[in-house]
């Protein structure tokens, strides 16, 4: 079966260099807004185990679908307004969690990335525009802002699901490993073969293992970085010995 048309276009975006400076430039201001570890660690989700911005999105996508199905129901003006409100205020924290993710990316998922946050920016300025013209009295002309911030948001979901499944962005790189890797104590290397302090790669049973020695502890982990699967051992040591 023959790919949609508008992912040709999409592929082409991944390989628009042109946008790097903006993409760059927004990386810098990102991370300088969130250099606190403790706030980037709750943002990326560490501690529930999985990304927060794609739990968070399910709330202003949810409210906009939602008033759009009552907006083509009759006497619900009100409760329509209510939703597309809570969908703009939830935007915002929502749009946080996906900068702290997309800041860490690389350079083609930045790109999609970006442009997926500024569809996604000016989808909910469609809807902002749509509660102030129904606040106003003037529901008809915020019908029609609300369903042409749902068009550009599901534009913006399309480029997320790219994001997501065509270019792996924010998946577990190493999940295969668990079920590659053979059940048991496996033999490594002598002790005194492993150098101390130095970040090691090492291959037990077709699989590629990143070795760290500290006197006679020895810590051993997948070599596939589970962020963006890059080779740990090509890494640097640093924080008192901790590998990164």
């Amino acid at each position: 079966m023959r790919r949609i048309p508008l992912l040709d276009q999409v592929d082409r975006l991944e390989n628009a260099t042109a946008l790097d400076p903006l993409a760059k430039g927004t990386q810098r201001i990102v991370d300088a807004a969130l250099r606190p570890r403790w706030l980037r660690d709750i943002l990326h989700g560490v501690p529930l185990g999985h990304p927060v911005h794609p739990l968070a999105v399910q709330v202003p996508l949810g409210a906009w679908v939602s008033a759009a199905v009552l907006d083509a129901m009759p006497s619900t003006d009100r409760a329509a307004r209510a939703l597309i409100g809570v969908g703009v205020v939830s935007a915002l924290p929502t749009a946080v969690a996906g900068f702290a993710d997309w800041s860490k990316l690389h350079e083609q998922q930045l790109r999609v990335g970006l442009v997926h946050s500024a569809v996604n920016l000016l989808a909910t300025g469609l809807y902002a525009a749509s509660f102030l013209q129904r606040t106003r009295g003037k529901n008809a002309s915020g019908k029609l802002l609300s369903y042409a911030g749902l068009v550009v948001a599901a534009g913006g979901g399309f480029l997320g699901g790219h994001l997501t499944y065509r270019q792996a962005a924010g998946v577990n790189h190493t999940e295969d490993v668990p079920h590659l890797f053979p059940e048991g104590w496996q033999p490594l290397a002598p002790l005194d073969d492993i150098t101390d302090g130095q970040l090691e790669h090492h291959i037990v049973e077709q699989v590629s293992l990143l070795v760290f020695r500290r006197g006679d502890k020895v810590n051993v982990l997948s070599n596939t970085c589970s962020h963006l699967s890059a080779p740990l051992h090509e890494g640097k040591i640093v924080d008192e010995g901790t590998p990164s």
